[in-house]
């Protein structure tokens, strides 16, 4: 009897225990749900909120109090000299948050407006510099200020803009970083639309420095015309060219001229590269419609556009169009796929007319390698002598010409000259032709009958100048204001 006790009183707490294993499992698996739904809402809040944060307007540009007590001031300054009247009809250009349009609201200049990518009503409404959203000969006053134009990617564009839409006799008013000589002349070339009025410095604001106010006034009639200044050159109908003053002053900056013939040109003239004063490197040389590399007898590609140009030449992060000039056709298959490079393949001459080209050799009778292929000269036809060299005939064109259709004053123009002796006649018409002024710095190798690196005590029979003379070449472009370098 006792054992059947034992037995059935065992069977309840079995069953007890399996149901309450149960309930706790299902509560575990609805805590479990739950905690998952709870978290999934959070997520899809979050996510809501940031997608309500992404969609949401940007917020106002703060003003800067600074900016508006330094333009305030200017404007001020600007009224007192004649040159802004509190009627005028007024434009600030490419200004974020409009500190200078508040400026002039402030003194009482009430028809005032901005332009910026980002419109800011009411002090500032969508356009750019070089895209003004108005009709021609609207305005009395267009102000420019602190790195608008300088930051510019297109300063001719925005030249053309600002004349365009200033108003016969109204007023141009621009601030700049660019306080030398050279900047502020290549300045009044490109604002052809005006006569230069003022310049002076002045300190800027929140630790800027000084900056340049530059006035300009918009002439009555809107032509492009000659304007007479001291300072600035023009090459007339004659083709005669006086080089400017300003561009002279850089010639006095530059390294000197090796004046004793190098024993060892190949060295010599090689190292003198590494002494050269580039002409950015001691002149701004912003404010130009287009920057214009010329390499005539670039050889390769490598020879001195990628190797030297591109790596070397400070370009005060402009973007050069480059155009190569070579004779030799074993060369022309490197420049097909070069993006931003102009290959014309001719050889650069006095006039156009047909011409041969030979690959020199030496008196050993082999070629004067570089890189595998020997130096080229041209010649006219009736001299070459097929005789000493490869002969191939090629054609020549007017390279003075060509050069005053492609680039004007307005341009910063960089030319490398290596031509194999060719440079006694292409330097004298560029004189002729004014086409001299159209360059602001020349790399010109000067071929004369220098000493052998192969044999010691030997002249090269190739050239027949001296030394002499390419130094008097040198010395006679640099006392015309020309900044030439000596180049190997």
């Amino acid at each position: 009897m006792g054992h059947v006790g034992y037995t059935t009183g065992t069977k309840p707490n079995y069953v007890r225990t399996t149901l309450t294993r149960i309930f706790l499992f299902c509560l575990i698996f609805i805590a479990l749900r739950f905690a998952y739904f709870c978290f999934i809402a959070t997520v899809d809040s979050s996510s809501s909120s940031i997608s309500t944060v992404h969609s949401s307007p940007p917020s106002k540009p703060k003003h800067s109090d600074q900016a508006i007590k330094f333009y305030t001031t200017l404007f001020k300054d600007l009224i007192s000299d004649g040159y802004l009247w509190r009627n005028s009809k007024s434009l600030c250009l490419d200004t974020p948050a409009g500190d200078d349009v508040l400026a002039l609201k402030n003194i009482g200049v009430w028809n005032s407006v901005g332009v910026f990518k980002k419109s800011w009503k009411p002090l500032v409404i969508s356009g750019q510099g070089v895209n003004q959203p108005f009709k021609s000969d609207s305005f009395d006053f267009i102000f420019a200020g602190i790195n608008t134009l300088d930051l510019s990617k297109n300063q001719s564009l925005f030249a053309n803009e600002v004349g365009r839409t200033l108003k016969p006799e109204g007023y141009f008013v621009l601030l700049t970083f660019s306080i030398d000589t050279y900047s502020f002349n290549s300045f009044i070339e490109l604002f052809d639309c005006c006569t230069f009025m003022r310049s002076r410095q002045v300190r800027g604001f929140g630790g800027l420095g000084y900056v340049r106010e530059i006035v300009m006034k918009k002439e009555s009639d809107f032509e492009r015309r000659e304007l007479i200044r001291e300072s600035v050159g023009r090459v007339s109908e004659d083709n005669v060219c006086a080089v400017p003053g300003y561009k002279k002053e850089t010639v006095r900056k530059a390294e000197p001229l090796i004046m004793e013939e190098p024993l060892k040109p190949w060295i010599t003239l090689k190292k003198n590269i590494m002494k050269v004063k580039y002409l950015p490197s001691v002149a701004d040389i912003n404010f130009k419609r287009r920057y214009v590399y010329v390499d005539v007898g670039a050889r390769s590609y490598g020879s001195s556009i990628a190797s030297w140009f591109k790596k070397q030449y400070p370009k005060q992060n402009k973007t050069f169009e480059i155009y190569a000039i070579e004779a030799d056709k074993i060369f022309y298959d490197e420049y097909k796929y070069r993006k931003g490079v102009t290959l014309l393949p001719y050889a650069a001459w006095v006039k156009n007319e047909s011409l041969f080209f030979e690959i020199n050799q030496d008196p050993g009778g082999h070629k004067n390698l570089v890189k595998g292929r020997g130096m080229g000269r041209i010649k006219p036809v009736q001299s070459a002598t097929s005789s000493v060299a490869e002969v191939d005939k090629i054609q020549g064109f007017d390279f003075a010409n060509w050069l005053k259709s492609t680039v004007s004053e307005k341009d910063f123009v960089v030319m490398k000259m290596d031509v194999e002796g060719t440079e006694f006649d292409l330097i004298p018409r560029l004189f002729e032709t004014g086409a001299i002024c159209l360059i602001d710095e020349i790399f010109l190798e000067c071929h004369y009958n220098r000493w052998q690196r192969c044999c010691p005590g030997e002249r090269s029979p190739k050239y027949e100048k001296t030394y002499g003379q390419c130094l008097d070449l040198f010395t006679s472009l640099r006392k015309s204001g020309v900044l030439v370098h000596q180049w190997w």
